[in-house]
């Protein structure tokens, strides 16, 4: 199998001579602007991972603007029962705002999207929202709020247009999803197994005008060595040194990413001792995991185990540690089908695009929402973004607006109609 597949839109010979459907396109010009206006209000709502209070004005302004819409709004809040523990869960998780909008149609639609971003609260100031040019700036405006806002603005032109021929719309934008969602996966996959396609709207790069239809599964590996602490100067030789064993561990087991089955394993974080002077007694060290395929986590956590059962320092204790944090989204022959319509939407504008199968080590929802099997499911329907989880400052490219509200629209009315 090929580790790279690209779809190119060039087989769409009689859809690249078709213009944009009216008044669709005409709308959407119109929309543009009000979307850009969208995307200041939702940045100037800090809404951090671990920022509750963010993620609760947050959450009460995008319910306000469903309801405006013409959706049926509930809010769930994450329970301990229904929460997948992670080793960095904090006690307090951002609730889920769902919407549901029925229709007088047959086929179930599912819109997914996260309000949650990376940044510590305060970030804000720092790095206030502005444009320039035809970039706007400001703390998770790509990821993920200009999926939240391309969702809302999708919406709002199904409503100008009456269009109601899906048998139920439903939306769910949720609060933890940087945190590999603990508290909604569970609910996530239950709604997207009630539904035929699930849109998920995480942003796409400014360097390809893509949708994705594979996402990477992540996972954390750890180490935690124990020793035994002694003078540093006096008596070295009674201790155990726990740093020393660890770097044995890492090197031992510094090779275990695989290429060809797109397995990625790299130490990312470690540390060890407490004071300058004493042997330390206690190191520590983790992981970040990349799957292609859910079975290859079994593959990977038994080539790390079996690893790390030789140790170079006697009487030191060595725990290991395997976490599967996100499943992968997996490619399928409904997806695929369902990213040639969208090609041939992209090419009634005059424009390519591109479909990556790759998973490309990213992470995201989609794959909880099609854990099922049912729904058939395509991600990166948000806008063309860059500098998002990096230094440096995040933007989306607001020339994107146009082209992925056509897209998302018309492909809720297609999919809808059966076509």
């Amino acid at each position: 199998m090929k580790p790279l597949l690209w779809f190119a839109g060039m087989a769409f010979a009689v859809g690249a001579q078709a213009a944009p459907q009216e008044p669709l396109w005409a709308m959407v010009k119109k929309e543009q602007p009000v979307a850009v206006e969208t995307l200041r209000d939702l940045v100037n709502i800090e809404s951090g991972s671990r920022d509750k209070e963010g993620l609760d004005r947050l959450a009460a302004f995008l319910g306000e603007r469903l309801v405006a819409l013409g959706g049926k709004i509930e809010y769930y809040e994450p329970t301990p029962a229904d929460t997948h523990r992670l080793y960095d869960t904090p006690n307090e998780l951002g609730k889920v705002v769902i919407a549901r909008f029925a229709g007088t149609g047959t086929r179930r639609i599912m819109l997914l999207a996260h309000m949650d971003t990376v940044y510590a609260h305060g970030t804000l100031g720092k790095r206030p929202y502005r444009v320039e040019g035809s970039r706007a700036y400001g703390p998770g405006i790509a990821d993920d709020k200009s999926g939240v806002a391309v969702i809302l603005h999708t919406l709002s032109l199904l409503e100008a247009l009456d269009f109601r021929d899906y048998g139920a719309l439903t939306v769910v934008i949720n609060g933890d999803e940087e945190l590999s969602s603990p508290g909604t996966r569970k609910l996530i996959q239950s709604i997207g197994a009630e539904h035929e396609f699930v849109f998920s709207c995480e942003p796409t790069s400014t360097k390809h005008d893509e949708i994705a239809l594979a996402t990477s599964g992540i996972g954390s590996a750890s180490l935690t060595v124990r020793g035994k602490s002694a003078h540093a100067g006096v008596n070295p030789e009674l201790g155990r040194n726990a740093i020393i064993e660890l770097a044995h561990q890492l090197l031992q087991t510094n090779d275990l990413s695989d290429a060809e089955r797109g397995i990625k394993f790299n130490w990312t974080l470690s540390s060890g001792g407490n004071t300058r002077n004493v042997i330390a007694e206690l190191a520590t060290a983790s992981a970040d995991v990349r799957v292609r395929r859910l079975s290859d986590f079994d593959v990977i956590e038994k080539r790390f185990r079996d690893r790390v059962q030789s140790k170079l320092i006697p009487d030191t204790h060595v725990e290991a540690g395997f976490e599967r944090r996100r499943a992968p989204l997996e490619v399928t022959e409904a997806s695929r089908a369902l990213a040639k319509k969208a090609q041939g939407i992209y090419a009634e504008m005059g424009r390519s695009l591109l479909v990556d199968e790759t998973g490309n080590g990213v992470g995201t929802d989609a794959a909880f929402a099609a854990g099922s099997g049912e729904p058939a499911t395509a991600e990166g329907f948000g806008l063309a973004g860059y500098g998002y989880h990096s230094s440096e400052e995040e933007y989306v490219d607001l020339d994107s607006i146009e082209p992925r509200l056509y897209l998302l629209t018309r492909l809720i009315m297609d999919t809808a109609r059966g076509r």
